[in-house]
């Protein structure tokens, strides 16, 4: 769910039209409230697919700092 700027061209593309409608697109920011960690990652879930999403959010929702072992702050942005 990192950001990938790498284009694989061999997947097909998600913003296909058919499918364009039914995508939820979210937006997961971590944040350490200690040392100022930030990190930026972004996925697409089908609607269809919602259980997706939530297992990506449940992993996020108890990661630690690598610096300072705090428990990071999870935003997410959503775009429906």
């Amino acid at each position: 769910m990192e950001i990938d700027y790498n284009k694989d061209s061999s997947r097909p593309s998600v913003d296909s039209s058919e499918t364009k409608g039914s995508l939820i697109k979210v937006r997961a920011i971590i944040s350490c409230p200690t040392c100022g960690y930030i990190k930026k990652f972004r996925n697409q879930f089908p609607r269809e697919q919602l259980e997706l999403m939530t297992v990506a959010v449940k992993v996020f929702d108890w990661m630690v700092c690598s610096k300072c072992g705090e428990i990071l702050n999870l935003n997410l942005e959503f775009n429906i």
